[in-house]
């Protein structure tokens, strides 16, 4: 479940704010100070709703020590001031969103849940699994080897996945069936065999490297960081 941290001074609007989140499926942790905000940061918030007067400061430097620790979760700007100098302020400090007071809280939620988009879309397209000279983009899809495009079927892809996820790991044929084709039992094992023996062919023979009597594994070729 997705995890929201509200910062906000006002009790009621925080109450209030922290119901309706947690009524949209979402962990909702309430802060009324600074303080206590920075008790309950922590690497699995996915979104910050950030006041910026609070009691004891203000939210932009709260905004400020999440940057410089290199925290890059999304925070929503709430405040009261109206001038664009300091919504720029806000933006440029790192702020995701900004909105003034008073708002509908209809809006915030689908504010919030434009950045919980935004940071599946970037993690997903940040997400790239690199083995020895095998590069794969998981949200494109996309296979690189030695620097050149592969071009696999969906199968393929799938087993080349696995293998070089579990780089050291050995596989036998059925566990690859089961993972890749989700058989538990199938009428041949030759299916892998064909795959594999397609790959080596749109790659190189050392690509996958064959374990006598116990399956497959990614080749040491593949295996060796290239950095």
């Amino acid at each position: 479940m997705k995890q929201v941290l509200i910062i906000e001074d006002d009790e009621n609007l925080g109450k209030s704010l922290k119901k309706i989140m947690e009524a949209e499926g979402m962990v909702t942790h309430l802060a009324t100070n600074l303080k206590d905000a920075r008790a309950l940061v922590s690497d699995t918030l996915d979104v910050v709703v950030l006041d910026w007067m609070l009691p004891d400061g203000q939210g932009i430097d709260f905004l400020k020590e999440l940057r410089a620790k290199n925290k890059t979760v999304p925070v929503i700007m709430l405040t009261a001031r109206t001038d664009l100098i300091d919504k720029v302020l806000g933006l440029e400090t790192g702020a995701s969103d900004y909105m003034t007071k008073p708002f509908e809280s209809r809006e915030l939620v689908a504010r919030v849940r434009v950045q919980l988009r935004d940071k599946n879309t970037t993690k997903e397209r940040e997400e790239r699994i690199v083995a020895g000279k095998i590069i794969i983009n998981s949200f494109e899809k996309e296979v690189l080897y030695d620097g050149k495009k592969v071009v696999l079927t969906k199968m393929e892809y799938e087993l080349l996945k696995i293998l070089a996820e579990n780089p050291k790991q050995t596989f036998s044929r059925e566990n690859l069936l089961d993972k890749v084709w989700g058989y538990e039992v199938f009428p041949t094992t030759r299916t892998v065999d064909t795959h594999v023996l397609q790959i080596r062919q749109k790659t190189v023979d050392d690509v996958i490297e064959t374990v006598r009597g116990r399956g497959y594994r990614l080749g040491t070729i593949s295996n060796v960081s290239s950095n």
